[in-house]
């Protein structure tokens, strides 16, 4: 790398696909060049859909649309969210795996005809007061192994969410998305870590076109068809907002009514997507303007101290 910055002058500008280090080798070369360009190749369909993918032609091909100012640039965030995004990508790993275990456990009861109610195997005293000598040897070593592994992994979740709550007060903005009825610290380290800097974008629809909560569109001479949503983006923010629109609507009277208006007309799936892409709205606004709501339900807001030389 050394070798390679000697090369470079000042006034040069590199593009590189984005990767696990891409991050580093912008930071590395930076002081280099004049621009550094982190392309999003999911976009960049040159590259994807070349018939002659070597690492030559790639190279020429990231050139050639560098010198055009046509690559579509990736978002770099800074390193406190990178490292939140990664926690709590990790704390949903882990959640999603806690649970195929308690359905094992679940699925071993249900053969021998007990029923036990899932959501209570969530709970440690009941995971560790489950009648397991009704079971064969091997059955028993089986159930005690995956308990074991469940209640392992309950205790490390716990300790996540106790740094991702730590972790995401230090960021610009926790405390007005705290401040929105259905947001909780852990829902606001979602959103923090993945949208990062709120001032990205122009708007509220480009920030629900980076989530995928907007329709897939095909216009063609006069025909215009929209179909479901891109699903584009971080999948765990997106189910984040649709879990957080379900709460926020039982205490907004503007969502609700939105909510139950669209249901009417299109049924609940499509209305709390639509109603979802609406809260992202207010989320946008939230942190571009900094809001601090004091009652979310009547949209009142916090006063804020005023700064030096400010009018009121």
């Amino acid at each position: 790398l050394d070798r390679f910055c000697a090369t470079l002058d000042a006034d040069d500008e590199i593009a590189v696909e984005a990767t696990g280090n891409s991050a580093w080798f912008r930071d590395e070369v930076a002081p280099c060049v004049g621009r550094v360009v982190v392309v999003n190749p999911r976009q960049f369909q040159v590259i994807r859909k070349s018939v002659r993918k070597t690492d030559r032609n790639d190279a020429r091909a990231l050139a050639l649309f560098l010198s055009k100012d046509m690559l579509p640039e990736t978002r770099l965030k800074s390193k406190a969210e990178n490292e939140l995004g990664s926690l709590v990508h990790t704390r949903d790993l882990l959640v999603k795996q806690r649970t195929r275990l308690l359905n094992k456990i679940h699925a071993l009861f249900n053969r021998h005809g007990v029923k036990l109610k899932k959501e209570g195997l969530a709970s440690k005293r009941r995971l560790l007061g489950l009648e397991i000598g009704r079971f064969s040897a091997l059955e028993q070593v089986e159930l005690r192994v995956v308990r074991d592994q469940a209640l392992s992994l309950t205790a490390a979740i716990a300790e996540l969410d106790a740094e991702i709550g730590t972790a995401a007060q230090a960021l610009d903005g926790f405390d007005s998305l705290v401040s929105i009825k259905g947001i909780g610290p852990r829902a606001a380290a979602v959103f923090l870590s993945g949208i990062g800097k709120v001032d990205d974008f122009e708007s509220a629809d480009k920030l629900a076109a980076y989530l995928g909560i907007v329709p897939r569109v095909s216009q063609s001479n006069e025909t215009d068809n929209r179909g479901r949503i891109t699903k584009r983006g971080n999948k765990l923010m997106r189910t984040t907002l649709v879990q957080c629109t379900l709460i926020a609507i039982r205490y907004s009277g503007y969502l609700n009514a939105y909510y139950r208006r669209i249901k009417d007309r299109r049924g609940s799936g499509k209305a709390i997507i639509a109603t979802a892409r609406k809260f992202l709205g207010i989320i946008y606004n939230t942190l571009k303007n900094k809001w601090v709501f004091e009652d979310f339900t009547t949209y009142t807001f916090a006063e804020r101290p005023l700064s030096a030389g400010q009018a009121s």
